[in-house]
């Protein structure tokens, strides 16, 4: 099948094609098909990841380099004020600092060896087109910068980024019932759903047209067992939703509890002292620098934070408070879309998801052996079932400091084969995925996971249910 892939691809794009420049890509083949795609071929997985990343400073080095700079802290050279609201944000979330901490470790193997081919690429095409450079002293980029993007996007799915804007606004009381779902729908039918007898997915994915989270289409190909169609981001390494030979997948966005927030008790007399437990610990101050591009001068900027037993701690008119959120906790998001690429039947899929480094996302799968499965993934803490999670929290207590043990993922929201015959998600409550009989059941569990509960619907999921025949999709894809 491959063969006949790489047969269509060339005879019908072969006047498109070419090589990037560099002696390091002449094992790599780039071809471009009439929407500008590019199909990217090369004997190992490492070569492609270099084309991939050649492509991309290509078709969009601006954007690209934005988001690395917002990453390093940089932003504001560019972006004036908006960048350095960008800075202090990621800064404060010490998201570079869980990079650089964990990336030796935690970034080994065949995908260390991917990660910083595609890392290489980025950096020989600077080196190549200085003039399209936006700030020299941004390169050369590092794997762990890459980690550090990754980690940035994961927050942002998971919303819970939302948490430290309630936190520094002023108000900080979660409701999920107030949050009105908004985004993507997914659909898989078994074979024993339609008129043909074929196993179909369906992907109908809500991104923006331009800037960081606009989709970026590509076709990776090696002859290591890499064949993978679909889309990523400025800065993605591989596809995060898309389908090869025997499988494809999509993600919606899932509204659940990744992050909490904390009150903490200050000590009468005693500045920045906090209690916890039976003691008085103080805050450890952490101060951060950035640069803000004024005009044609550069004005160093300082902003201060504190850090507690929790987290990143802030001091404001309501009181102080701390943040502790899930993204972190594994750097291994990009690795995990990588196997994910690479999977080759639900098995080794499957094996992808127990990585659990994608902290949030539902996705829908279906196969080429008439597998749909759908799973609310997340990377929840074992948290204490005394406390109600929903809302803020006592910060004088080691009662609510949940540490690195997660949840089994056999216990999140899943539907594997149901009899029904289909699984979906419209961002709707993860306990209707499929028919009323074949459902995940809500348990106790989810007071500390804090999904939307059983019957929260939106508009599309109710659609959906209420429908008798034909539906419309953006993008239908036959396995």
């Amino acid at each position: 099948m491959r063969n006949l892939l790489y047969f269509f691809i060339l005879t019908i794009i072969f006047s498109c094609s070419s090589k990037p420049e560099g002696k390091e890509l002449s094992n790599i083949k780039i071809a471009r098909d009439v929407y500008g795609v590019p199909h990217i071929m090369a004997k190992t997985d490492a070569e492609v990841a270099y084309g991939l990343a050649w492509t991309q400073c290509e078709d969009d080095f601006v954007t690209f380099q934005e988001l690395m700079a917002a990453c390093k802290g940089m932003l504001g050279e560019i972006k004036g004020q908006d960048g350095l609201v960008a800075d202090f944000g990621i800064k404060f979330m010490g998201l570079k600092e869980i990079a650089d901490k964990k990336y030796d470790t935690d970034v080994t193997g065949d995908f260390k060896k991917y990660l910083e081919s595609f890392v290489a690429g980025v950096n020989a095409y600077a080196t190549l087109h200085p003039e399209k450079v936006l700030l020299d002293d941004l390169f050369p980029l590092t794997g762990a910068d890459i980690i550090t993007g990754y980690l940035l996007g994961n927050l942002e799915v998971s919303h819970a980024g939302d948490d430290l804007k309630k936190i520094l606004g002023g108000t900080i009381i979660k409701d999920l019932k107030s949050d009105v779902p908004k985004g993507s729908n997914a659909f898989a039918f078994s074979k024993n759903k339609t008129t043909d007898g074929k196993t179909y997915l369906a992907v109908n994915s809500h991104q923006p047209l331009e800037g960081w989270y606009s989709w970026y289409e590509a076709h990776l190909i090696s002859e290591e067992g890499m064949n993978i169609l679909g889309g990523t981001f400025a800065g993605g390494i591989c596809i995060f939703h898309g389908a090869n030979e025997n499988l494809g997948w999509a993600h919606t966005v899932n509204h659940a509890d990744f992050s909490d927030v904390y009150q903490l008790e200050m000590h009468p007399e005693k500045e920045d002292f906090y209690k916890f437990d039976d003691e008085w610990i103080e805050l450890t101050e952490k101060k951060y620098w950035s640069w803000l591009k004024f005009g044609p001068v550069k004005i160093p900027i300082s902003r201060t934070i504190y850090n507690s037993k929790y987290g990143p701690t802030f001091k404001t008119d309501d009181g102080v408070f701390a943040w502790r959120f899930v993204v972190g906790q594994s750097i291994k998001m990009a690795e995990q879309w990588f196997r994910m690429n690479k999977a080759s039947n639900f098995k080794e899929f499957k094996e992808a998801l127990e990585m659990r480094g994608i902290a949030a996302l539902n996705i829908v799968y279906a196969d080429n052996e008439d597998n749909i499965y759908y799973v609310s993934n997340g990377s929840f803490p074992e948290r204490n079932p005394d406390y109600d999670w929903s809302k803020v929290l006592p910060g004088n207590t080691s009662k609510t400091l949940w540490n690195n043990t997660l949840v089994p993922f056999d216990s999140l929201p899943q539907v594997l084969n149901p009899s029904s015959g289909w699984v979906f998600n419209t961002n709707n409550s993860p306990f209707s995925a499929t028919d009323s009989v074949n459902n995940f059941k809500e348990t106790a569990l989810n007071k500390r996971m804090g999904y939307q509960i059983t019957g929260m619907e939106n508009n599309r999921s109710s659609t959906f249910f209420r429908v008798d025949g034909t539906i419309r999709f953006y993008f239908l894809r036959r396995l």
